[in-house]
């Protein structure tokens, strides 16, 4: 994936403090530090998901009671900066500010205007305004303060656990996670929480896998307006991210932890849907192609 020459977003806030993520190393490469205490809940819930606290209601089960308050206590918030200055850092940097580009020039298209959201890179624990941040959710999207929340060093998890290492992949990674900020500009994510208060569990993760499949095709549209604007992507990169969001579906997760896969428990989608949804965005180009709620057959 080509990203070197092209502008860095300045809503990037790094609280990771000295020598965080990957110690400047790019996904893919050889070395890194991984997440550590990653939970196997955390592999099953995250796939690129907006913050459990916030969708089907789950921060205390996913962060085992109130652990997470304790953690977040002993945190110590590190002097922000705006401008990372290692490469990983730097790469994060370089694709929010694709997006922000992509979906100001698609929205004002569509005579709107597109609040871009920040990012937050950081390590292990920190606070959002969806409530503690750890790197066992993995990345999520808060819309409470419209921020993305990203440990960096999670792109090697993807390498190691997931099989799914490359540039690009890590880029649909970010991608996914702004898919929900556009979501939420448009209003979805609000109608969403409000119906999955009225509804059953299983009818409740319906609803998020439908969330989840959509921000996929977002990611798609992105990486097509992206290409035909910048020329962003090199041999190899579309499978990247292909892999990537076949591994990360929820009835391999699953089967990988426990040995089967229980589709009322999906919060994602699967493997396959996963894929075929980014693949529709990527070839379509339209934000109208990713009504997966309009849709019966995901």
């Amino acid at each position: 994936m080509r990203w070197e020459d092209f502008r860095r977003s300045d809503n990037v806030e790094d609280r990771r403090g000295q020598g965080g993520g990957f110690g400047g190393r790019m996904p893919g490469g050889r070395g890194g530090l991984g997440i550590g205490g990653l939970i196997i809940v955390g592999l099953i819930a995250w796939a690129t998901g907006i913050n459990p606290a916030v969708l089907i209601g789950g921060a205390e089960i996913l962060m085992g009671g109130g652990s997470g308050q304790s953690q977040q206590q002993q945190q110590t918030p590190s002097t922000p900066r705006s401008a990372p200055d290692d490469q990983l850092g730097q790469f994060a940097a370089a694709v929010l500010a694709q997006t922000e580009d992509v979906w100001s020039a698609i929205f004002k298209e569509q005579g709107k205007t597109y609040r871009d959201p920040g990012m937050v890179l950081f390590s292990g624990v920190t606070r959002s305004a969806c409530g503690t941040a750890q790197s066992a959710m993995g990345p999520f999207y808060c819309p409470n303060d419209q921020k993305v929340y990203l440990d960096l060093s999670f792109f090697q998890e993807m390498k190691t656990r997931f099989r799914a290492s490359g540039d690009f992949a890590a880029a649909y990674v970010i991608a996914h996670e702004v898919g929900h900020h556009v979501e939420n500009q448009i209003g979805l994510l609000a109608k969403v929480q409000e119906r999955q208060s009225q509804v059953s569990r299983a009818e409740a993760n319906q609803l998020s896998v439908r969330v989840e499949l959509m921000a996929d095709c977002l990611a798609g549209v992105w990486a097509n307006h992206a290409d035909q604007r910048f020329k962003i992507l090199e041999d190899g990169d579309i499978e990247e991210a292909l892999n990537a969001a076949s591994a990360i579906g929820d009835d391999r997760l699953q089967k990988q932890s426990q040995g089967y896969a229980v589709p009322d428990s999906f919060t994602h989608g699967t493997s396959a849907q996963r894929v075929s949804w980014f693949k529709r965005g990527l070839q379509s180009g339209s934000l109208q192609q990713c009504n997966t709620f309009n849709n019966s057959n995901m």
